[in-house]
């Protein structure tokens, strides 16, 4: 079984140095190949030699989605694996990942599993409730999910090969999100199983600078937004919603719930504001 990585990078030299060295030790060159989808950047990176097969894709226009379909269509693999540049990969990822597909013909899909590389609060306080980092812990046993997420995602070709590329409206450069979340209704509509994979395992770095609150509820609003690109809401749902999301938050500041909930109920109404400003727009 042959697995294509997929690395989706923008502007970030050393974690993708330590992601590649992750995976060089581990990885095979009869088994394993390594396309970098870098966008967005004038000059392209200089990337270290290393001991597999290697391709290094540059697009200098934005768009996360544009370059990962790029390298769909240059991956030669049966299993095709999409990682991002902010996090590491477990001494075992790439053999946990055969051994999922080798195991689980019912799943087209895998949703790997992602901990943070130190723990939150040790490295932001409590402002950690705002890190809003892709994290994806659902316990130690194999189990159907509802969708991938882009940070650590892994199919089969014949996916690719029957639903198309990702939605290049949405994602990083372009409207910022979502892509996984529609590229996963697409699968269920085509009765595709996803699995959560709970040894493929990867780490994410956290960083103080992105416990910033005013960065959290933009980036919840233009989830909003982006969902409205690939998903029907209308206007009665959209105002029912955001006025219960109003009641909860006005909850949530009154009384003594803690700074957690806060938050959660912060980006439930940023969110729903983002549908609506969604919705006032014609959708491209």
């Amino acid at each position: 079984m042959k697995i294509s990585i997929i690395i989706a990078t923008h502007r970030r030299p050393r974690s993708l140095a330590r992601l590649l060295e992750s995976l060089a030790a581990q990885a095979r060159p009869d088994r394993h190949e390594l396309l970098i989808a870098e966008n967005g950047t004038p000059q392209s990176l200089a990337i270290p030699p290393l001991a597999l097969p290697l391709q290094h894709l540059h697009d200098p226009r934005a768009g996360k989605c544009r370059v990962q379909n790029q390298a769909l269509k240059r991956a030669r693999g049966e299993i095709i694996v999409c990682l991002d540049d902010d996090l590491f990969a477990a001494p075992d990822y790439l053999a946990q990942v055969e051994a999922f597909f080798d195991s689980q013909p019912r799943f087209a899909a895998m949703k790997g599993r992602i901990l943070p590389a130190q723990p939150p609060a040790s490295v932001a306080g409590p402002m950690a409730v705002y890190l809003d980092l892709p994290l994806v812990d659902h316990g130690l046993e194999i189990r159907p999910v509802h969708g991938v997420l882009g940070a650590n995602m892994g199919f089969r070709r014949e996916v690719f090969d029957r639903l198309g590329g990702f939605d290049e409206r949405l994602g990083p450069g372009a409207c910022g999100h979502e892509e996984e979340t529609e590229f996963s209704a697409r699968m269920r509509a085509a009765g595709l199983r996803i699995g959560y994979a709970p040894g493929a395992l990867v780490y994410h770095e956290v960083e103080a600078a992105r416990a910033d609150r005013a960065r959290f509820l933009r980036v919840a609003r233009e989830r909003g937004r982006c969902r409205m690109l690939h998903e029907t809401h209308r206007w009665p749902e959209l105002l029912a919603d955001t006025a219960l999301a109003a009641i909860r938050l006005t909850l949530a500041r009154a009384l003594p719930m803690g700074l957690e909930r806060r938050a959660r109920a912060e980006k439930r109404m940023a969110t729903a504001l983002g549908m609506l400003d969604g919705l006032r727009r014609p959708r491209a």
